[in-house]
Formats: structure tokens, C-alpha cells, sequence
């Protein structure tokens, strides 16, 4: 199993924060703050004390109210670079039904720029930087600079926000342009042998170039011109994971007492798996082993509304110990 480990890793979050309108069964849910730099870097916080975590992010200030930033002070995360603007934030209405969810952006902040980054952030190079975007708002030019000046940093790339489909009434399907696909795998080519990208099987299968069967999927990815660590996550059947070479790693999910709130679980496998795997010594077993870990954490992140289910790391595994699988 990967090591509790004594060093103090550093990971850098970057992304918008979202404003999360759920609707579950019909009924709404408190509004909370969302966003995949909000729910990795809580759940890492929580999994662990050795940890040092910094945001980049851009707020509107005309819909954003700052006291949904409390969790996050709560647990002494570096929200040194945020900016604020006299805009609306980017704002998400969720509606839930089955293991499916219909997605409207209503509302969305600025894009990032690479100028903005605090000196302090610029000076104290990251061991993993996790790239999140929620609505195209990192640009190939952004991530190009970002690898220049940390040239060390493991990367963490979320397909979400790279692909997404917005249509003028807000709503996000899964199609995705062909340019932001050529884009993403522009980004993919630049970061090389630092990658690990995770997506959803929506995401995954708009990729590889559609396709039903999620092992031809993968292999896709099984490519010698492809570097890097790629993950296919699958809601309660699990997640895949290839790399250039290696055997297909097929993970279970872990059953959770209740279901309440599924957003953000993929955010809390990506966040958990990049720590595991700064742990690890970057062996094929030892991936599985991060992986096993990292599904696990997210099966307690459903049992709650927003970021309140994650859990330690002790909790976690227990529950692994237990291989009580959907």
C-alpha cells in the first residue's frame, strides 16, 4: 500500500470556483461552492495533515458571496491567488436523475492569466499542479507557460472543462468541438511524461473518437506517441486506467452507505490519486494500489451534499480493507 509518508507535499489547484444549484429527486439542495479546485483541494486537506495546498482561481464578485470560502480558511488552503473581479461567477444549475445529470452553466468568471500569479505562488514550485478547468477558461498558452516555469511539477489535467459543449442556453451536452478536442491533445503532446489526466467515461469516449466498448477505449490510449498516465473514471463501475505499455488496471468502486450528492467525485479520485501517487514509487502495482485508494475516498464524498463527505485518510482505509465493492 502506498506510504502515510513524512514529507510535505505541495500541490497547486487551477480552475474556476463554481456556484452549485442542486436539484436531487425533485427536490433543491442548499446552493454550495463546487468546482473541481474546491473539492480536491478539500478532500486532500482532509485525507491528510502533511500537506501544503495553493488555489488559482478568478471570482465575481456580483454573485460570489466570499463567506463560501470559509471551508477552504478552515482548513488554511492558500487562497493567495485569487482574483477578484466586478463580474458574475461561474455558476452551475445540476439536476440529478438515476447515476445521470443534466448540466446548465448560468453564470461564468474570467478566464486565467498566466500575469496574474502571485509572486509568492511563482517562487515555491509545486510538487503536482492539477489543471481543472470548468468552462475553457485555461488556454493552451496558459498551460505552455505554466509548464516553462515549473518544469519539475507532476501534472494533473481533468478533461471536464477542456471539451465541454456549452450551447447558448447554457446547457452542456457531450459533444465536443473538434478544435478543443485538437486542443486538448495539443495540451496532452506539450506535457508528455509529467501527465496524468483523468475524464469521465462521456469524456473519455469523445477522446478515443467514440466507441461503446470501454477496454477499446482505453487502449487508445495505449499509444507509444501518447505519454503519460491516463484514467477513465465510471461512476459505481469503477475507473480504468492505461499507460504507454502497460496492462489495462480495471478498479472497483466502493459501496458508500447512502448516495445524497455525487458532484465532484471524479474531482476527489484525481486529487486523492495525484497524492498517492507523489507517494508512490511510480510502479504499475503501485498505481493500482493509488487508484484502489483513491475510489475508495471518493465513495465517501457521495455520502453527503458538496465537499462535507470527504474523510480522512484513516477512514479510508478501513473501508478499502473491508473490499466491500459494487
Amino acid at each position: 500500500m502506498s506510504s502515510l509518508g513524512n514529507k510535505v507535499y505541495s500541490i497547486l489547484f487551477i480552475g474556476h470556483f463554481s456556484i452549485d444549484s442542486i436539484l436531487k429527486n425533485k427536490k433543491k439542495q442548499e446552493v454550495t461552492i463546487g468546482g473541481s479546485v474546491t473539492f480536491g483541494s478539500l478532500s486532500l486537506k482532509k485525507y491528510v495533515d502533511n500537506i501544503n495546498i495553493r488555489i488559482i482561481s478568478n471570482c465575481g464578485n456580483k454573485n460570489f458571496d466570499p463567506f463560501l470560502l470559509e471551508p477552504l480558511k478552515k482548513y488554511k488552503i492558500n487562497l493567495e491567488g485569487i482574483k477578484w473581479f466586478n463580474s458574475q461567477n461561474t455558476a452551475f444549475f445540476i439536476e440529478y436523475f438515476d447515476h445521470s445529470r443534466k448540466l446548465i452553466l448560468k453564470s461564468r468568471s474570467p478566464d486565467l492569466n498566466f500575469s496574474d500569479i502571485p509572486k509568492s505562488y511563482l517562487n515555491n514550485p509545486p510538487d503536482a499542479i492539477i489543471i481543472a478547468p470548468l468552462c475553457n477558461e485555461i488556454s493552451y498558452d496558459y498551460i505552455k507557460a505554466i509548464l516553462k516555469k515549473f518544469p519539475d511539477s507532476i501534472i494533473g489535467i481533468d478533461v471536464q472543462g477542456f471539451i465541454r459543449n456549452i450551447n447558448k442556453d447554457g446547457t452542456v451536452n457531450h459533444t465536443a468541438e473538434k478544435k478543443d478536442i485538437n486542443n486538448l491533445y495539443n495540451i496532452i503532446n506539450l506535457v508528455g511524461e509529467r501527465l496524468v489526466l483523468k475524464g469521465s467515461e462521456d469524456e473519455m469516449k469523445l477522446l478515443a473518437g467514440d466507441g461503446e466498448d470501454l477496454n477499446k477505449i482505453m487502449t487508445e490510449f495505449d499509444n507509444y506517441s501518447l505519454k503519460g498516465l491516463y484514467a477513465m473514471t465510471l461512476g459505481v463501475a469503477g475507473s480504468m486506467l492505461i499507460k504507454s505499455g502497460k496492462k489495462l488496471l480495471k478498479i472497483p468502486a466502493f459501496k458508500p452507505k447512502l448516495v445524497k450528492d455525487e458532484t465532484g467525485a471524479g474531482d476527489v479520485y484525481l486529487a486523492i490519486f495525484i497524492y498517492e501517487y507523489l507517494n508512490s514509487d511510480k510502479s504499475w502495482n503501485s498505481i493500482k494500489e493509488c487508484a484502489l485508494l483513491a475510489s475508495c475516498a471518493a465513495s465517501y464524498l457521495v455520502e453527503d451534499i458538496g465537499p462535507k463527505g470527504i474523510k480522512s485518510k484513516k477512514m479510508v482505509l478501513k473501508r478499502l480493507e473491508k473490499k466491500n465493492y459494487i
